[in-house]
């Protein structure tokens, strides 16, 4: 049959074969190429299952649908003598007629249904091989949740025994590598490391079919959790049997690459449909409560009045582009920063799901939130639970603030003389709903701290534009609960000091709040009570307090974005010169003239010239307690390039110093310690060494050796 595809597949290039790069990554969730000798296939996606018997959609029409890779049973073509020969004589894209990615599973799915196959672990491998697969399973030890202990054990350990004759027998074709345990998140954990030290290409997250089957979503995600915690980083991961969109954001989120299931068929000849939320019955439907553009034309009592086939191929039509859709709007959410905006949503549409994302929330791994940037442009839409959404952890883990030693004036005031007044209004920005009130108060009353309060956190005054403090979105009743009806003055001290413990880390003792709906005569008469009379204002302090607020709002930058401790970034604060906007907002940051950081209005955040790379270097250097900035070292054969500003490129990657994190700077040196360039890391320490294909820091500038002989 000639093959009818309106795109072509798109073969990796030589020496390709079989990697696995990121192309833009949340946290886990990831946006992914797995080159192939057939097709370069993008990733996260979903593999339709595929019976070369019965195809209620033909692989050719899946490939124009834009499924670009698919999944089949060696074991059933294996069976089959006829099908059997033909793939053997002219290869299973053929057989199939499909010219993207194909997958197949190895007959233990079969074993665990119908009991037993009759081919043997390393046979099955060489026949997959032999008709030409492009990632081919070996056979495991399928782990069934109601297993004892012990029997999960020896399923464990004789799948990992396995593993060397299969990858054997495989020889260039790429192998899964299958990750077994049942519930036991240890046994999963124990799995994946010794899966992980075989030179297989994919790791499955095999036996979880009985659990999707229960709706037992909770131990589903401990046991991607703790896959994830012992697998290594550089392959994709798949879930094995998994096809309803409901559980695609959360696994998304949590680092799986590939998915299958032949969901779209069953359910369609159970006359069944899969919607984002959930799955619904074909005769319970008046009106159709998705649409997809298999459904257009027709109406419910149209499609159930249709032959058996027609109906069944028509709803199966159905669940797959709904299945692509909701896939589509993941890899969109890890894009745009909004993936545990989607997994929030969906969590409320299962009560089991529900479950599952609230104990992923009490349990989510410290490596998921790291590589979660902190700060980056747009706001956060709030939700029920955005205390527990990964960048929200990150930031204010981020946010380590240490007040200026000094007032506006020049003076030093000790700690124990401050005094911190909590602002809290729903309106922006800051600087113009409360700057005046702000600049009277500190003018009168030097030794005040002014903080935001917000829904996610106290932020310093001067730093009122960092992202995502200040963008958060949600209805005026978020900001508007934040005040409880307090009873009397002790309450108030007991629930201001429970708002600055993590600001101020429990030093600072005179704390007031105020909500600026109230008077502002109301603060100033506290003040006066707590502090004293005001000081006399005197000409010109008020734009005093407003340059105060914004030198020492860079110097807090300085330190957020390149770990420099504060007494170094507080020691150069009246070196340093701004070049303003037009809005008088601070645009470039210079000292002693040498433009070292430019703000961002987009996000608050500061970007590194290279000039600025030297200095937080020099400063390393020069403070042996500075960590500063993390250090990515190179290999020496990259170093002109990265030098000339190219991109660093995994592979070419000999170590790494300090705390690496995804979206934050990093400096680029090489092996004796000389700097070559500053950019921001693409990825977390483990996926640094471990990639050997991709970018791995994206270059924002390179050091050239005229420079560092100028100096």
């Amino acid at each position: 049959m000639a093959n009818d595809s309106k795109r072509e597949a798109e073969p990796c290039r030589d020496g390709d074969h079989g990697k696995f790069e990121v192309k833009t990554s949340d946290g886990w969730a990831r946006l992914g190429l797995f080159h192939t000798n057939t097709h370069k296939l993008k990733t996260p996606t979903l593999l339709p299952v595929v019976n070369p018997n019965i195809q209620a959609i033909l692989p050719s029409e899946m490939w124009n649908m834009g499924f670009e890779a698919l999944i089949t049973n060696s074991y059933i073509i294996w069976k089959g003598e006829e099908l059997k020969a033909k793939a053997l004589d002219e290869g299973v894209h053929k057989l199939l007629n499909y010219p993207g990615v194909v997958m197949t599973d190895s007959g233990v799915f079969q074993q665990y249904v119908y009991g037993d196959v009759e081919v043997g672990e390393v046979e099955v491998v060489e026949f997959q091989r032999d008709i030409g697969v492009d990632i081919a399973t070996m056979m495991d030890v399928f782990g069934r949740p109601d297993m004892s202990r012990e029997e999960l054990e020896d399923a464990v350990a004789v799948t990992a025994a396995r593993g060397p004759a299969a990858l054997e027998a495989a020889g260039k074709t790429l192998l899964n590598g299958p990750i077994q345990g049942g519930t036991h998140a240890d046994l999963r954990f124990d799995s994946a490391q010794m899966m992980s030290g075989m030179d297989f290409s994919v790791h499955p997250i095999g036996g979880i079919v009985p659990i999707m089957e229960n709706q037992r979503y909770r131990e589903l995600i401990e046991l991607i959790v703790a896959s994830k915690a012992g697998l290594t980083p550089e392959r994709p991961v798949h879930l094995f049997g998994c096809g309803h969109p409901l559980l695609f954001p959360i696994c998304v989120a949590l680092g799986v690459d590939l998915f299958d299931s032949a969901a779209y068929a069953l359910f369609a000849k159970d006359d069944r449909l899969l919607t984002p939320t959930g799955t619904v019955k074909l005769a319970e439907l008046i009106e159709w409560p998705h649409l997809s553009p298999a459904l257009f034309g027709n109406t419910p009592e149209e499609v159930r009045k249709l032959e058996k086939d027609a109906k069944i191929e028509l709803l199966a039509r159905h669940n797959l582009h709904v299945t692509a859709a909701e896939l589509a709007r993941c890899r969109e959410a890890i894009r745009n920063g909004t993936i545990w905006n989607l997994v929030e949503e969906r969590s409320h549409c299962n009560p089991e799901l529900r479950e599952a994302t609230l104990w992923l929330y009490d349990n989510m791994p410290d490596d998921l939130i790291l590589n979660t940037h902190p700060c980056r442009q747009g706001g956060v839409r709030w939700s029920t639970d955005m205390m527990s959404h990964p960048r929200i952890i990150h930031a204010g883990h981020w946010l380590n603030w240490t007040p200026p030693p000094v007032d506006h004036l020049g003076n030093n005031i000790p700690l124990e003389q401050r005094v911190v007044v909590v602002l809290h209004r729903n309106t922006g920005p800051w600087r113009e709903s409360a700057g005046s009130l702000i600049s009277k108060i500190v003018r009168d009353w030097p030794q005040v701290i002014p903080v935001i309060y917000t829904p996610i956190g106290l932020i310093p005054f001067q730093l009122e534009d960092l992202n995502p403090f200040a963008h958060i979105l949600g209805p005026d009743g978020l900001w508007d609960a934040i005040l409880p009806d307090f009873i009397d003055e002790a309450e108030i001290e007991e629930y201001v000091s429970m708002l600055t413990e993590q600001l101020f880390d429990n030093y600072m003792e005179k704390i007031l709040l105020h909500n600026l709906d109230f008077e502002d005569e109301l603060l100033l008469e506290r003040l006066e009570e707590l502090i004293g009379e005001p000081k006399p204002a005197g000409e010109g302090r008020r734009g005093d307090v407003k340059s105060h607020h914004q030198r020492f709002a860079i110097c807090d930058k300085i330190s957020l974005f390149t770990g420099l401790d504060y007494e170094v970034t507080h020691s150069i604060a009246n070196d340093l010169t701004f070049i303003m906007s037009r809005t008088r907002r601070v645009n470039n940051v210079l000292l002693n003239d040498v433009h070292l950081f430019s703000q961002r209005l987009t996000d608050g955040g500061l970007s590194l010239t290279t000039d600025g790379a030297k200095w937080i270097y020099e400063m390393m250097n020069s403070h042996s307690e500075q960590e500063g900035l993390p250090l990515v070292v190179l290999d020496s054969d990259a170093e002109p390039f990265v030098r000339d500003g190219r991109n660093v490129m995994h592979g070419f990657i000999v170590g790494q110093k300090g705390l690496l994190k995804s979206g934050m700077p990093c400096l680029i040196i090489n092996e004796v310690g000389d700097l070559l360039a500053h950019g921001i890391s693409q990825c977390g320490p483990r996926e640094l060494l471990s990639f050997c294909k991709g970018i791995a820091v994206k270059v924002r500038g390179g050091v050239t050796l005229i420079e560092d002989t100028d100096q």
